[in-house]
Parts: structure tokens; sequence; C-alpha cells
């Protein structure tokens, strides 16, 4: 697991830093690697050329790029990795649900409690691992992570998905469209949008008018007669605990 750590504080960032080492040498089955950085910036550059982190900790309250606006980016550029803020200020709670943060604890954090939330986020990464679905492509059959897929839509007689790195298409159908993602649609968090548009509502981060905006900055064009009950079922999974997952 590679989990990064963003405080400018240079004693607090040592700290956690050797918290979080410590945990990984306490847990000998996780092989976990720890980067540290000064700045959201050094963060956001790092993350973004090696592909992502699997857990973040951040600080908050940071200059240039505080902690929410570090995340916001993350998330722009379609990284799903979990987010514990570390901070002094219990002022942004609130919103650290914006970026789906998974904890949210106050400093001086405690070894013990550190640990616990870290047990649950790691559980929390493996279960995402195992959540996966096969799909037959021309190049031959492959496994597809729920979490990283953000849409899939029949274009033709395919069926394609719009994942976080890259789009992807089936072989041609031998079922409906429906029949072909029932896969996804067993999952709670994508619904059936219209009878040709399947989307993933933990990736969707607002609707406006006719369309869907997406985590990573896209926005996606909703069937007119269907995007009441989408806006419904969008607003019901959140209000569900959808964030949590």
């Amino acid at each position: 697991m590679q989990i990064a750590v963003c405080d400018d504080n240079p004693e607090e960032l040592a700290q956690v830093t050797a918290l979080l080492e410590a945990y990984v040498q306490a847990r000998p089955g996780l092989d976990g690697q720890v980067a540290s950085f000064r700045s959201g910036l050094a963060l956001l550059t790092d993350a973004e050329a090696r592909g992502g982190f699997d857990l973040y900790v951040l600080d908050i309250i940071m200059p240039s790029l505080s902690g929410i606006e570090t995340a916001k980016k993350l998330r722009e550029l379609g990284d799903g990795g979990e987010i514990l803020y570390l901070t002094a200020s219990n002022d942004y709670a609130a919103d650290s649900y914006d970026v789906r943060a998974f904890f949210y604890l106050l400093k001086p954090v405690e070894r013990e409690r550190l640990y616990q939330v870290l047990d649950r986020a790691v559980e929390k990464l493996r279960r995402r691992r195992e959540e996966s679905i096969l799909i037959s492509t021309r190049e031959g059959l492959r496994r597809f992570p729920l979490d990283r897929i953000l849409y899939a839509e029949r274009a033709g007689r395919v069926m394609r998905l719009h994942c976080v790195d890259g789009v992807v298409d089936s072989v041609s159908l031998r079922a409906s469209f429906r029949e072909t993602a029932a896969p996804l649609l067993a999952d709670p968090r994508f619904c059936l949008c219209g009878v040709s548009f399947v989307l993933n509502l933990r990736r969707v981060v607002g609707v406006e008018a006719q369309a869907a905006l997406l985590d990573n900055g896209e926005r996606v064009a909703l069937p007119r007669a269907a995007t009441p009950a989408f806006k419904e079922a969008w607003g019901r999974f959140w209000l569900d605990g959808g964030w949590k997952w």
C-alpha cells in the first residue's frame, strides 16, 4: 500500500511519517511505503506522475493549497485514494465530505486511535480491490475494479466502459445492454439511466440541468426523460451514506 502524508509543519510531518512507518512495520502482510510532502503542490505533482497513492494523510491548514483544495484536485484527476485528515481545527469537517474523506482526526493524534482508523482504511481498500467485474474485450478477458469505472454506455454493438485510466470496449453484445450491465447494476453505486447508460453514483459530484458532473471534471449528458429519476437516485445514494464507501 502506498501512503502519502502532507503537512507544511516539518516537525509534525516527521512525527506523522514516523507513526505511519511504524504502523506499516507492525503489519507484516501490508507491504506498505510512506512518502512525505511539505506542500499540496509537491504531493499533486508526485501523485500525477506515479498514478496516485492508496491513502492520503493530509493536514488541512496549509499555505498555497489547503488540504481540502489538494484533495479536490486529486479527485479532479480521477484519484480514488482514501483521504484521512489530521488537523488542529474542527471547522472543516463538513468540507471533508465534499472530497469523500474517509476520516477526520484532530491533532494531537494518539497512536492507538490513528492505528484503529488506519486498520479500517486498509480493510476498505482491500475490499475495493476485490470488487471488480470481468469483461470480454477484443484483447481478451479483463478485470475492472468497480471503483475505477466512471460510467458505461452502449456504443453501437458494444458496451463501452469509461474508466479513470481510459476507455475500453467489450466484444459485440449478444444480449441487451441491461443484461450485459447486470454485474454493474448488482452494486448499489451503479445506476441505470435510460436504457443504455449506467453511471457510478460515487463518481458524480453534482447534477446540472441534463448533465451529471463527475469528479474528474467531465460532464456527461443525461437522457431528458431519465434525468429526474437519476437526480433522485443520486441524492438518495449520498443521504444513505454512499460517501462512506
